[in-house]
């Protein structure tokens, strides 16, 4: 359909408009650092302050979503995030402690931009049939790579050319006009309004019945929690601490290299894992063993190149490892991100914010462990076994089955 592939596109988009804005920081931050005369205690302070607001308007977000739509939560959101990551630059220089001030910017930046997964989770669970949620997120999860790409090929060279404040003002502005290019086109257009968007009313009535208590009472559930929160917090921090390990490893290597190839290996990844998982699904396999599957690779197989990560001294080798275990990480889309819509489709987007709601503590961590060591070698040491840990818990207790309600309701079709 016209309008469900205008919608896929848009949000392919903003996704990847959302992680040029998310990872402008970690890209500049040595740079910054310098500036302004952080340590990497400090620099880790800066880095995850984003984390601990992206973490309190997650569940938040999750029932909004649920509940008034995911479209209408995530353009105030969008909007919102591209002014301040537009005026972070302005901030820096307002007279207070840059240190200060950078980290109730990523502070801020985090509660506005906490609500962007939760609500396309909710989007997906209430407009997506079972056999096709894996590509969908997939293809919605390219546009994270994307911005990677974008913001570690045109960020970096945008860094070099004309300092790091552009690297912001770009992400910003861009991010302004898609909204009002949503708002405008959209969602106030001849063609289209808001309420075609909706199915019917009967997803906010269904989200309000979940009994809570009942559900967080199956294992199934917090498995699924478990795995999600240990995959997030590695993920989160190889984003937020790579561009410095590389830095510090291999000073006098291109940024553009270790910033963007990465990321192109995730493209296709994605897409095969999300392809592969639907196919499987349709083919008659059990969608629980399905997700277990592409979980292990996800998190089992990636720990292994996460590890080799800090036993190699060949930048050749380090960018390989990070290519393998970012490539693999992708499955991820196809396993537990998935595994929330076919446990509790109806709360969706909060039960997602609720299993994300702990990712930063690693972050500021590992700043800690490197500023206290001196070595990368314990930080990637930690993230390879809480990954390991949370795999196995969801291998030992996943499951599949509708958990959220006692009849079973068929989910709806595509139709945004």
């Amino acid at each position: 359909m016209p309008l469900a592939r205008t919608w896929t596109l848009m949000l392919l988009l903003v996704t990847c408009l959302l992680y040029w804005s998310r990872m402008a920081m970690p890209i500049c931050a040595v740079t910054m650092a310098k500036e302004f005369g952080w340590s990497k205690s400090e620099t880790g302070i800066v880095l995850g302050a984003f984390f601990w607001g992206y973490c309190f308007t997650h569940v938040l977000g999750g029932h909004a979503s649920d509940r008034i739509g995911g479209e209408r939560v995530l353009l105030l959101s969008t909007f919102s995030w591209g002014v301040m990551t537009a005026v972070t630059p302005l901030l820096a220089n307002i007279g207070l402690r840059p240190l200060v001030t950078m980290t109730v910017t990523r502070f801020l930046l985090g509660v506005m931009q906490g609500v962007h997964y939760p609500s396309l989770v909710s989007i997906c669970a209430q407009r997506v049939t079972e056999g096709e949620r894996g590509l969908l997120m997939s293809t919605l999860a390219c546009g994270c790579y994307l911005g990677m790409m974008l913001v570690g090929g045109v960020g970096s060279l945008m860094l070099d050319w004309f300092g790091w404040g552009s690297v912001f003002y770009g992400a910003g502005l861009l991010a302004v006009c898609w909204t009002c290019f949503v708002w405008k086109y959209l969602l106030q257009g001849p063609s289209f309004s808001l309420d075609s968007l909706w199915i019917s009313s009967s997803s906010t009535s269904e989200s309000s019945k979940v009994n809570w208590l009942n559900l967080l009472r199956e294992p199934s559930v917090w498995a699924m929690i478990i795995a999600h929160l240990c995959f997030s917090s590695t993920y989160y921090t190889l984003m937020s601490w790579l561009p410095t390990f590389f830095k510090d490893m291999f000073p006098y290597a291109k940024d553009w290299v270790f910033n963007v190839i990465p990321w192109f290996v995730a493209l296709p990844t994605s897409l095969f894992g999300g392809s592969i998982s639907d196919h499987l699904v349709r083919q008659g396999y059990r969608t629980a063993t399905v997700r277990k599957v592409m979980q292990f690779f996800a998190m089992g197989v990636a720990s292994v190149f996460i590890f080799l990560l800090c036993k190699t001294d060949s930048f050749i080798n380090a960018v390989a490892c990070v290519s393998l275990a970012v490539g693999l990480s992708t499955f991820n889309n196809s396993g537990v991100s998935v595994n929330v819509h076919d446990q509790a489709p109806s709360c969706a987007g909060a039960l997602f914010g609720e299993s994300s709601s702990a990712c930063l503590l690693l972050v500021y961590m590992s700043g800690y462990m490197i500023e206290v060591t001196g070595s990368w070698v314990n930080v990637f040491s930690v993230l390879a076994v809480v990954n390991v840990i949370g795999v196995t818990i969801f291998i030992a207790l996943g499951e599949a089955k509708r958990v959220d309600q006692k009849k079973h309701v068929l989910p709806a079709l595509l139709v945004y």
